[in-house]
């Protein structure tokens, strides 16, 4: 069996892996335009603030470890067109500039994304960059170190990862949004309002509600970011306005959303027969609200590239969707959200919901220290299914996030909820779980 594997970040790289794992014996080609692999983006940020000081361990894999697997490792070799009729592919090394041709059995696609870079006048400027690779990491950190107002356009979670990571390293820092709130797709209004009042208070200037509509520059450098509202002084700018599916090379030849994200059914076979797809280039089954959508997230990315491995020859296990799962660290705060919040269920689905809140200790208030939690929970209205949840604690609560994903993905409802059994220990929580206590309040309602 020959299987081509176009891309490898993290859904290749998981597809490949477990590939040689299952079928020791396939050929395995991997073509990548890129020198290196399994880079963790969602890293970025920490190597910027130079927590993370050692880059090496942002990336998983490497070229050498997949060749050791028996991989036979292109990097620096860019796919430039595919014939899923014939099952080829034509292949361009960049360093010699030679084309050549290839074949298949199984194409494994696994294209990833792409940062949205919309054509604002100004954007050819010199220091306007993105956050999305390696190479992109060391040319902010490089840029950076030359200059003291940087301003980041998009406030979802690299964007405010890195706000925070320029203010750490004591820069003069903006962070620009369109959406009237900061991280406004993962948390409601009560949670950003605390994030929101991190960042002021640490001097990080929040200009949202805001559209940028040009960039000025002198001697070919951005040196200002212009919106609808004001003019912001700036010597680097980083777009983090969002991401695309990065899928042109099969434009036409298998089916695609609007937006260019491959479709593809439950065991990860695209509507042509041989050709399979994972992570940031497909769509996902979004469990909460029962449909197919766009959410690029590199726990999709890995667990779809298994998948694939997985259902190469044969179908053998099902995708079970997503809840979007996702946590972020803003200051002293630990916030995580799984599934819709209230807003995103109200303006994009024709659910029903009802949601309540609570702020309570995490553990008995006899303990020496009982940090306060904040907890959310997003339910249909009727059936009272669990539609999502969020939470904020400076003391780290996050994965409460990940049991209630499972509850989301099962269906469960908010009675089931309240009375799930969970361990008590005071050193831990107290005797009713706080996802306990939230649902508890719910059924109140």
């Amino acid at each position: 069996m020959k299987v081509i594997v176009i891309g490898c970040t993290h859904a290749g790289t998981a597809a490949i892996v477990n590939t040689k794992k299952l079928y020791p014996d396939a050929e395995v080609t991997v073509y990548e335009r890129n020198n290196n692999i399994s880079f963790l983006s969602c890293g970025i940020a920490l190597h910027v603030a130079d927590v993370v000081k050692d880059p090496k361990g942002l990336f998983y894999n490497s070229p050498e470890g997949l060749s050791e697997l028996g991989v036979v490792t292109k990097m620096e070799h860019d796919v430039i067109k595919v014939d899923v009729k014939n099952k080829c592919v034509e292949v361009k090394d960049l360093n010699t500039g030679e084309t050549f041709e290839d074949t298949y059995d199984k194409l494994i696609v696994t294209l990833g994304s792409w940062p949205i870079v919309p054509p604002i006048p100004g954007i050819e400027l010199e220091n306007i960059v993105l956050s999305k690779n390696y190479n992109h990491s060391q040319a902010i950190i490089e840029k950076a170190k030359q200059v003291n107002r940087i301003v980041v356009i998009g406030a979802g979670y690299i964007g405010v990862e890195l706000a925070e990571a320029f203010e750490i390293l004591g820069k003069e820092t903006v962070l620009i949004d369109a959406e009237t709130r900061i991280m406004s797709k993962y948390l409601d209004a009560p949670f950003t309002d605390k994030a929101e009042e991190a960042f002021t208070e640490h001097g990080v200037k929040l200009a949202t509600g805001e559209k940028v509509v040009r960039f000025e520059g002198t001697d070919g450098k951005v040196n200002a970011v212009v919106t609808d509202k004001g003019t912001y002084e700036a010597d680097l700018v980083v777009l983090c306005i969002g991401f695309k599916p990065n899928t042109t090379l099969l434009q036409g030849q298998v089916d695609m959303l609007p937006n260019g994200a491959i479709i593809i059914d439950e065991y990860m076979h695209t509507s042509v027969e041989d050709v399979f797809a994972a992570g940031d280039c497909c769509v996902v089954n979004y469990n909460p609200a029962g449909e197919s959508r766009y959410i690029p997230l590199a726990t999709n990315a890995v667990r779809m590239g298994t998948l694939v491995a997985m259902n190469l020859v044969q179908p053998t296990l099902k995708y079970m969707g997503t809840q979007g799962t996702s946590g972020i660290k803003i200051y002293d705060y630990n916030i995580a959200s799984t599934g819709l919040t209230e807003e995103a269920a109200k303006a994009t689905t024709d659910l029903k919901v009802q949601s309540v809140t609570i702020t309570d200790a995490y553990r008995p208030e006899f303990m020496p220290t009982h940090e306060e939690a904040m907890i959310k929970l997003v339910y249909e209205e009727g059936t009272h299914r669990v539609l999502g949840g969020q939470i904020l604690s400076k003391y780290d609560l996050t994965q409460l996030m990940n049991t209630l994903s499972v509850v989301v993905q099962n269906n469960m409802t908010v009675e089931e909820l309240a009375m799930t059994d969970f361990f008590f220990q005071p050193h831990f929580n107290k005797p009713w779980s706080l996802l306990n206590l939230v649902a508890l309040k719910a059924l109140e309602k």
